[in-house]
């Protein structure tokens, strides 16, 4: 009987967590290794957004590639029967200046899908309390989200479930494993095994707790310069983009803006508590993730989802399980390939 495959998966964000547990699930014995251990990480900094609609109609570096975004959104329903979670899939509105609804609905319209035009009557059943000043917005249904730190948690049980191990060290290489899978972010650390991590540059983001007596239970709402979306026990705001910056620590003068863009859909946000939070995340000159095999014979990067790594994670699980395993890796391999960048 041959032994099975090991494999050291470095990072326990939303993209090492569900490549190793899709490994685990091929067979092999698996190994994550993150300092942070089960601290929050920049996954678990984020809003949760599983949405290719808005994404590409308002991104303009996501625009090509909605079907892509799209086809990773619909591996979600398994993931999810298998985490345990439940998704969100409420939608998402935008409201705004003429302007900008009117760029939200060529880019809606453009990606194939038909948005419903809403009056302040439907705004106000689907997004309680927001601003009387916005008087129509957009919906889609395309867009979902989940509950970041609940999904974090989630992957992390089912990967020891499947019999994945945890070192809360960072990894020095392939720690003698058979193959390394680079799941870090920004880090360029593993560069050495990994030249592809100089295509990588960091963006620092924060986005907003908002405490309320009344959590609540609407539609995620995009604005300009900012999203409101549920949250447990309130509101959260995202989110600010600073890029090359790598400093991952809160810096309240720059979260302040957010809390602005934010009461300016939802007044009640403007004297509510709130607490921020920051994270680092990695981009690559094409907004796309470096996914598949890496340059060094048996290191796999899984690297640069922007700000839509919770919603690529599956895809890209599935990417990384596929090279592992010399199987169909999909339609959307090559567009990931980390060698398109030479």
């Amino acid at each position: 009987m041959a032994k099975p495959l090991t494999i050291t998966v470095a990072g326990a964000g939303a993209l090492g967590l569900a490549t190793a547990l899709a490994l685990a699930d091929t067979g092999a014995r698996v190994t994550v290794f993150d300092p942070a251990g089960e601290a929050q990480n920049a996954s678990g900094v984020a809003a949760g957004m599983l949405a290719p609609a808005f994404e590409a109609a308002l991104d303009p570096a996501a625009a090509p590639h909605f079907d892509l975004l799209l086809a990773a959104r619909d591996l979600w329903p398994a993931l999810e029967a298998q985490l345990g979670i439940v998704l969100d899939r409420s939608g998402a509105v935008a409201v705004g200046e003429t302007a900008f609804l009117a760029r939200a609905h060529a880019g809606l319209r453009k990606a194939g899908l038909h948005p419903a035009e809403l009056s302040r009557g439907t705004l106000e059943s689907l997004a309680p309390g927001l601003d009387t000043s916005w008087a129509a917005g957009l919906l889609t249904r395309e867009d979902w989200r989940l509950e970041a730190a609940e999904a974090l948690a989630a992957l992390r049980r089912a990967a020891s479930a499947a019999g994945v191990e945890f070192r809360d060290v960072p990894a020095a290489g392939f720690e003698g494993a058979d193959r390394l899978v680079i799941a870090t972010g920004a880090a360029h650390g593993l560069a050495v095994v990994a030249p592809e991590l100089a295509h990588l540059a960091p963006i620092k983001g924060h986005i907003l707790r908002i405490e309320s007596q009344a959590p609540y239970e609407g539609v995620v709402v995009r604005g300009e310069g900012a999203y409101v979306t549920p949250s447990t026990g309130g509101f959260t705001v995202g989110a600010t983009m600073q890029p090359g910056v790598a400093d991952p620590q809160v810096v309240e003068a720059e979260a302040a803006p957010l809390k602005a863009a934010g009461a300016k859909l939802f007044p009640a946000l403007a004297k509510a508590p709130h607490q921020a939070f920051a994270g680092v995340r990695a981009a690559t000159p094409d907004g796309l993730p470096m996914v598949g095999r890496g340059r060094h014979p048996g290191v796999l990067l899984a690297v640069g989802a922007r700000r839509n790594g919770w919603l690529l994670a599956p895809l890209v699980a599935r990417v990384i399980a596929a090279c592992v395993t010399e199987g169909e890796a999909g339609p959307f391999a090559q567009r990931l390939d980390p060698a398109r960048f030479g």
